[in-house]
């Protein structure tokens, strides 16, 4: 991929960001969505690449644009794998909460897993304990593992949890082991992220939640350099026989970092559409707009954050619909 493919992803994130936050609070998730939706596409169109997506809106006939399948780019550049998800928490924005992005993660054509549209089983933790946790151990022991290679007591680790009936079990052993809890909404690709940067004070997320963002996750800790494990849990034989058909034999199997995005260059941007502890959402001024955004490429090593402005009177009208 080219190095100045990273910065044209960023103009992506920032159009979908900025377009969604105008329905923060308001308590239209589908108005936000299918506001982003419409600006992220839009501004693909300028992208010098040939993509396709391989997660994005759904499939063809559920979705207009971005589903899986539908050609992105220019038709010059780089063949790549896209995986989409314009607003990542769309119940975060309309309820005005934390940590709702705009996100894009690109690999070489052929090298994102298909995840398809179900649940996860997943736990993800920065570069300090690569290597030492594993799915199919008790929580109690990867929590120490963790801890070890953290250099922590378990008590000061902070484990972010989805607030669901199905992980009490989860929240209970965490809390039994000593360590606290960040308990979300949504927004677990977020979650993920923060797992690979100290200043947000997240050590490990752990939990079910879905296929696409658990694909996106691993895309963003490659380049951080940080590690997600995941699992498939095809609720019926219909959803077992998709995952067959998306190239994912056994589900009981665990996908690690190359099963989830194989090669050696990927890459990774977000933008903040709501404040969240790594970055800032959208903050708007009259004519002006803020944004901040991060990027990563796998291959250099290289985390950018992009601090945007923007003259409102010369943005294109669909990123200021509501």
């Amino acid at each position: 991929m080219e190095r100045s493919l990273s910065m044209e992803l960023v103009r992506v994130t920032e159009a979908a960001a900025l377009s969604a936050a105008r329905w923060m609070g308001r308590g239209q998730k589908e108005e936000a969505d299918d506001a982003a939706t419409s600006a992220m596409r839009d501004v693909f169109d300028t992208i010098p690449m040939k993509g396709t997506v391989v997660i994005g809106e759904g499939e063809k006939d559920e979705a207009p644009m971005l589903y899986i399948g539908e050609k992105l780019g220019n038709g010059f550049g780089p063949r790549v794998d896209v995986a989409v998800d314009p607003v990542e928490g769309t119940n975060i924005v309309a309820n005005g909460q934390w940590n709702a992005l705009a996100v894009i993660a690109v690999a070489d054509n052929g090298r994102l897993l298909h995840a398809p549209d179900m649940y996860m089983d997943k736990i993800a933790v920065g570069p300090e304990a690569v290597g030492v946790i594993d799915l199919d151990a008790s929580v109690t022991d990867n929590l120490k593992a963790v801890a070890r290679a953290r250099g922590k007591d378990v008590d000061d680790l902070v484990v972010t949890i989805l607030s669901r009936p199905r992980h009490q079990h989860i929240i209970d052993e965490v809390r039994a082991a000593g360590a606290r809890i960040k308990l979300i909404q949504d927004g677990d690709v977020a979650a993920a992220i923060n797992t690979a940067f100290n200043d947000t004070g997240m050590d490990m997320l752990i939990g079910k939640g879905g296929a696409p963002e658990g694909v996106i996750s691993a895309v963003a800790l490659k380049c951080l350099g940080g590690e997600i494990q995941g699992r498939l849990l095809p609720k019926d034989q219909a959803e077992a026989e998709r995952c067959k058909r998306m190239g994912v034999e056994d589900t009981t199997k665990i996908l690690k970092m190359d099963d989830l995005v194989g090669g050696d260059d990927c890459i990774f941007a977000a933008t903040g559409v709501t404040e969240g502890e790594l970055l800032k959402g959208v903050h708007y001024k009259s004519t002006r707009a803020t944004t901040q955004s991060v990027v990563m490429r796998q291959k250099s090593g290289t985390v950018r954050f992009v601090d945007g402005k923007h003259n409102v009177d010369k943005k294109p009208d669909f990123v200021f619909k509501s």
